[in-house]
């Protein structure tokens, strides 16, 4: 299908320009709500929304990931907070962070993505998809949970992903209902007529926010006890002039630089930034239609020059956001022209718009991430995913399960675990097969033999009968371990004593006969 469509940002900015608009105005609530809860200053957030969008896709060859802060750090920052002694210095972290995936990227480190399983990758898609509808939910009926694009199973505030929908249903806001039922109202619409579909320059989630706003207008004009307000609206700093912005920006303590709570604070940001980002990207990668791929050591060298540029000017870390890059497929983006440009706009709104974008009802950008988690979540990848062996939806739950109870980061490892598990499982039954041929038992070892089969090469020689005759076939073995041919030398010299008769075909007897 690329082949057929030409895909330059310049010939996609029908699509890529709306897309961008509306990331970006989901993008506003999420980067206040990461500064927010955190407990950094808000404008800290805007900066890494900013400098991710303008200067990660200079430098990656991501097509569709949006980067900016990210939910995952959240916990860091908070600690580090409390460590370190000034948010300067948490600053010289984040440019130090920025460095060592700079140094990540030149090294090519970011083969690691490549280890995930694509199960435990859909399973990620699937338990973001699930969060973002539980954790929008609240701010869809008018219900301010203080963390707008929160990823974390446990709140800063003591609530928890259930918790926190419960509570909303006790504070409901028809006017907030009705804005969200207008928004998915109208995305719903759009995405089923085709006449709609098609429309590049008037999107969906773009019509959405933008009758959405008109709609809580009407309601403050008319109804007024029924407009949302105050916390229920997107809530940008506004910079009256150029003082104002220069006052805001802070710049890294340099003096710091020899703080071992410094490095190990910026260790942690490396860790974290660098999982997200790799997991967005293939994330995103997935999503994408054209099926292109990221250079994934291109992304980090991206990812560690925005943050470097992010620390310098006093903002948050920075990383490829799956809820942000999900939100780009689903708003129509082709062309990493549209991360950028939301970078753009992002900064003009901030800039210049303050007061108008305040005017958005966050019941609208609500909905909007609501239907894409309903597209990531979807009931026929679950069918998909159940009609597959137990090693691939197994690892596809436990990832949802995880990710759900806890957060990203340790549900993903959970995960991964979880794949390996059943990697070494299957391997484990077949490196080693065991049959008749006749009347003699025929072993025969598959591929490559390693340390995880020396148990059950073991536990099979063992039970083998006294005076049987026994066939050791190596034919198809690609590789033995050393510990695997300790095993069958020893059973060499045990077979006699038990009157086991031995014939091995398909070895290269130097190697088998090699001393131990």
């Amino acid at each position: 299908m690329e082949n057929s469509v030409n895909l330059s940002p310049l010939k996609n900015l029908r699509a890529d320009v709306p897309a961008a608009v509306v990331v970006a105005l989901v993008a506003m609530p999420l980067c206040l709500g990461v500064a927010l809860a955190s407990g950094a200053p808000l404008i800290s957030g805007l900066i890494a929304g900013v400098m991710g969008g303008l200067l990660v896709p200079l430098f990656s060859r991501s097509h569709l990931a949006v980067s900016g802060p990210t939910p995952a750090i959240v916990a860091t920052v908070l600690v580090a907070m409390q460590v370190l002694p000034s948010f300067s210095a948490f600053l010289l972290a984040v440019v130090i962070a920025g460095g060592i995936q700079i140094v990540l990227g030149i090294i090519r480190a970011g083969v690691v993505a490549y280890f995930f399983p694509s199960a435990v990758i859909q399973g990620i898609l699937s338990a973001i998809g699930i969060i973002i509808i539980l954790k929008q939910f609240p701010y869809a009926i008018g219900f301010d949970l203080g963390e707008f694009g929160s990823q974390d199973f446990i709140s800063a505030h003591g609530e928890n992903t259930f918790s926190g929908v419960i509570a909303a249903l006790a504070h409901l806001e028809w006017g907030a209902l009705l804005i969200s039922v207008l928004t998915l109202s109208i995305l719903i619409t759009w995405d089923k007529v085709a006449v709609l579909r098609k429309q590049t320059w008037l999107s969906g989630p773009l019509m959405a926010v933008v009758f959405g706003t008109l709609l809580n207008a009407l309601l403050l004009y008319a109804v007024p006890d029924l407009a949302v307000s105050g916390h229920n609206l997107v809530n940008l700093p506004i910079i009256h002039s150029f003082a104002d912005l220069r006052g805001m920006l802070q710049m890294p303590d340099w003096g710091m630089i020899g703080s071992k709570t410094v490095w190990v604070t910026a260790v942690a940001l490396t860790f974290i930034a660098s999982l997200e980002s790799l997991l967005s990207i293939e994330a995103a990668d997935k999503l994408d239609i054209f099926k292109r791929r990221t250079p994934l050591d291109r992304e980090l060298l991206g990812q560690g020059i925005a943050n470097v540029a992010s620390g310098l000017i006093g903002g948050l870390p920075v990383a490829a956001v799956i809820v942000r890059s999900t939100a780009n497929v689903a708003a129509g983006a082709r062309t990493k022209a549209s991360a950028f440009l939301h970078g753009l706009f992002l900064l003009f709104a901030v800039l210049f718009l303050a007061t108008l974008m305040n005017q958005i009802p966050l019941a609208a950008l609500a909905s909007i991430l609501i239907f894409v988690g309903f597209k990531l979540a979807h009931p026929s990848i679950f069918k998909r995913m159940f009609r597959l062996d137990k090693s691939q939806y197994l690892p596809f739950v436990i990832t949802i399960v995880a990710i759900l109870f806890s957060s990203l980061i340790i549900g993903v490892v959970v995960g991964l675990l979880t794949g390996v598990f059943f990697v070494l499982k299957a391997n484990y039954h077949s490196a080693i097969e065991i049959g008749r041929e006749g009347s003699a038992y025929k072993i025969a070892l598959n591929r490559e033999v390693t340390f995880v089969n020396k148990a059950r090469l073991s536990h099979i020689l063992e039970r083998l009968p006294k005076g049987a005759e026994v066939i050791l076939d190596g034919e198809h073995v690609g590789f033995i371990d050393h510990d695997v041919l300790e095993v069958i030398r020893d059973f060499e010299r045990s077979a006699p004593l038990r009157e086991i008769r031995l014939r091995e075909q398909g070895f290269d007897a130097p190697v088998l006969k090699a001393p131990v």
